[in-house]
């Protein structure tokens, strides 16, 4: 996948200009390549700021803060430094085209942690919990990743399979008497042994589906007929006017978005156009199907009624068409006399709001939060968060629920311990070191250079 053994540079800092970039340099060599760039000849002080003045390629300098950190106290395990220079983009590459120079070689994505997880510095799991905070653009997110990243799901697994290592070495025990008759542990004690555990991955397992909406977001569709408000409601949930909004019915004709902070989920709201039974014209015939098909692959819709008009056909069809599918109403309009009762109306579920006022939007974000997750809050953080660990985590608890099943039927003890070998084999390719190549490449090829 990488080379391991020659020294690698890249910009750890985003791009475009800043107070500060850093470059990294990381591998046996990287001591050698910072003196060079700093023109010393005594070796840098080991975890000790040190003022240089760095030159770059073509004749590019700067005043900068190299720090080294010698292996394996770093974060790869390798001899590390990081320059800290200003955050010119020119002068950060021209900083790295020296290095290259000097014998570095322009490190590919995720390579810096790679390195971490080949010296054993980080798992797998912490790899990805590196990656995902990243990216991470709520705080929930963040938490998250950071639960990750500290090794609590790791080491819930490793307690998981503490008690499994615990169970095949009194049935392999069992095996290795078979003439004597001897059970180090009876069927029944398996069988409970197994279940208990199987209890333990439920509970991993059981906010999983609220866990993968923090870690990737879903969208939101918001639908209705025209007119009802629903660009006034998208602006007062993304608290910017995005969406154009004006008295005349049909403003908006194509998909509006925006990315919003929803409890700590990342939620896309897509305003779309107004759906009713008589298009005025191409255009806006275009934007109702667009806003048709948004709907059908929404995580959930926002249905916008209109409490100041008496519900038409067009209501009735919404309502209708997603009458299957996660979704939440809103009688909008509430700062307006009220030409309906939504209790009167079959509709006990909807949300009275007002765009307009802000009336109920709090009321309406906890309705699209349980109906996107199941759960009123999501203040608590899921464990499992990741759609890889939630596959292997499912595939583990199959295997045992088999062997637990073959333990309390007398099953020998040869094939209910094949059945707990798979299991343990998927909690191995959770932490990594079963990890297959391919899986490799991927997690880490969706890294961003420098990381």
């Amino acid at each position: 996948m990488f080379r391991v053994d020659d020294t690698i540079v890249a910009i750890a800092t985003p791009q475009g200009r800043g107070g500060i970039g850093v470059v990294r340099v990381s591998g046996p060599g990287a001591p050698q390549v910072a003196a060079a760039l700093a023109g010393r000849c005594e070796p840098l002080e080991p975890r000790r700021a040190t003022f240089a003045r760095v030159l770059g390629a073509h004749e590019a300098a700067d005043q900068a803060i190299l720090t080294w950190f010698p292996a394996p106290r770093s974060y790869t395990g390798d001899h590390v430094v990081e320059i800290s220079a200003h955050g010119s983009p020119v002068l950060l590459r021209a900083i790295v085209q020296a290095a290259l120079g000097h014998g570095a070689r322009l490190a590919e994505p995720g390579e810096f942690t790679f390195r971490a997880y080949l010296n054993g510095r980080i798992d797998l799991v912490q790899a990805e919990a590196v990656r995902d905070l990243v990216e991470a653009v709520t705080p929930l997110q963040a938490r998250a990743a950071f639960d990750q990243l500290e090794g609590t799901l790791t080491g819930r697994i490793v307690e998981i399979d503490r008690a499994l290592l615990d169970l095949v070495a009194r049935l392999e025990a069992s095996l290795d008497f078979p003439d004597e008759g001897y059970h180090f542990l009876e069927p029944a004690g398996v069988a409970d042994g197994l279940s208990a555990i199987v209890a333990r991955l439920d509970g991993l397992l059981a906010h999983a589906a609220a866990g993968r909406l923090v870690r990737e977001g879903v969208s939101v569709a918001i639908a209705g007929r025209p007119n009802t408000g629903k660009s006034s409601l998208f602006n007062a949930l993304a608290r910017a006017d995005r969406s154009i909004v004006t008295a005349l019915p049909g403003t908006t004709r194509d998909l509006v978005t925006e990315t919003i902070d929803l409890d700590g989920v990342p939620v896309t709201l897509v305003d779309t156009a107004g759906v009713h039974a008589d298009p005025a014209d191409e255009v806006e015939q275009e934007g109702i199907s667009r806003a048709v098909a948004t709907r059908a692959v929404a995580a959930a819709v926002l249905i916008v009624l209109d409490l100041s008009r008496a519900l038409t056909a067009d209501d009735a069809a919404t309502l209708a068409s997603t009458r299957s599918i996660p979704r939440v109403i809103a009688a909008n309009k509430s700062d307006l006399p009220h030409a309906w009762d939504h209790r009167l109306c079959g509709l006990e579920d909807a949300v009275v709001v007002s765009a307009a006022t802000g009336a109920g939007l709090a009321d309406l974000r906890a309705m699209l939060v349980a109906a996107l997750t199941g759960r009123e809050s999501l203040r608590d953080v899921p464990a499992v968060t990741n759609v890889r660990h939630v596959e292997l985590l499912t595939r583990a608890r199959g295997a045992l629920e088999r062997a637990r099943v073959s333990a309390a039927d007398g099953t020998p003890e040869e094939f209910v311990l094949l059945d707990i070998s798979e299991a343990r084999a998927c909690f191995e390719e959770i932490t990594g070191p079963r990890g297959a190549d391919d899986v490799l490449h991927a997690i880490f090829d969706r890294f961003c250079i420098g990381k």
